[in-house]
């Protein structure tokens, strides 16, 4: 029986190296409604929002090279679709930190 229920996730620390922000589950759909992302520790970020493709190495670009400033909110509200095992990411193009939360809408076939 499908079902539909609102959830989060919760990233702390982003920095260059690929986080996965939301990790597609086989059998399930995400309607990604927020992205909101945080610079804590006091320095200008540049960060990058993409799609992992199934978790293959393939990414589609959502954000590149934007701009978040020290100690600084940055909300993404525009909808956005996973399918299955696909995998929402984000990085940084220095060191740095940001902490990450992803609303969204989990539904199952």
């Amino acid at each position: 029986m499908a079902s539909e229920i609102f959830d989060y996730t919760l990233t702390a620390g982003v920095t260059n190296s690929e986080s996965v922000i939301l990790n597609g589950v086989d059998g399930h759909t995400y309607v990604i409604v927020s992205v909101i992302l945080c610079e804590v520790a006091g320095g200008n970020e540049v960060f990058n929002l993409y799609i992992d493709e199934n978790g293959s190495g393939t990414d589609f670009e959502l954000l590149s090279d934007q701009a978040l400033g020290a100690n600084e909110t940055f909300t993404f509200n525009d909808r956005i679709i996973l399918k299955d095992t696909d995998h929402l990411c984000c990085s940084l193009n220095s060191s740095g930190n940001v902490d990450v939360q992803v609303n969204f809408l989990d539904q199952t076939r």
